[in-house]
C-alpha cells in the first residue's frame, strides 16, 4: 500500500514539469487513483490543512483514499504515525521527499520513493500507448447478413 504526502507530490510535479502547472489536488488524486487501478495497487494520500470546503471531487476515486490533516496537525505527522502504527511496514511505500518521512520509513523497513520519482513512473505508465480495442466481430463472428454479403461478393453459393 502507498501512503502519499499530497502537497509534497503536488510541489514536486510543479517543480519538475511546467506543463502540469494548473494541476489541482482533485486532478492529482484522480490521476493517482487511475494509476493504482491500472497497476493493481491501493493507497492513501494525505494533504495538509482542511482542504476545500467542497470535497465531492475527492469521492469515489478507485484505489485511493483521500484525507486532510485538519487544523491541529499536519500531513507529515499523520503519515509518520501511520508508519509507526503499521503491523506490516515492509508492505508500505511512502511517497515523499521529506527527510523526516523517508527516515521514518527506513527505520521501519518500509519503502520510500521520492515524489518526483513516483510522478515520473506514473507519468511514464499513463502515457504508454494502449493497444487498440479488438473489434467486437472478432469474438462473436460475422452476422448472418454479413456472411451472406461476403459469400455473394466472392461468388460462393
Amino acid at each position: 500500500m502507498f501512503i502519499i504526502d499530497g502537497h509534497n507530490l503536488l510541489h514536486a510535479i510543479l517543480k519538475a514539469d511546467e506543463q502540469f502547472a494548473p494541476v489541482s489536488d482533485v486532478e492529482l488524486c484522480r490521476a493517482v487513483g487511475e494509476y493504482f487501478s491500472q497497476i493493481g495497487e491501493t493507497g492513501e494520500i494525505i494533504f495538509d490543512g482542511t482542504g476545500p470546503p467542497e470535497k465531492t471531487g475527492f469521492e469515489n476515486i478507485r484505489g485511493l483514499e483521500v484525507y486532510f490533516a485538519g487544523l491541529g496537525t499536519d500531513a507529515d505527522t499523520i503519515i509518520e504515525d501511520k508508519i509507526i502504527a503499521s503491523s506490516a511496514p515492509k508492505g508500505l511505500t511512502i511517497v515523499s521527499t521529506d527527510r523526516r518521512l523517508r527516515k521514518a520509513a527506513r527505520v521501519r523497513k518500509a519503502t520510500s520513493v521520492r515524489s518526483e520519482v513516483f510522478w515520473a513512473g506514473l507519468d511514464k505508465h499513463m502515457s504508454k500507448k494502449r493497444p487498440p480495442k479488438e473489434p467486437s466481430g472478432k469474438r462473436r463472428g460475422l452476422s448472418e447478413s454479413e456472411t451472406k454479403q461476403w459469400l455473394e461478393f466472392f461468388g460462393i453459393e
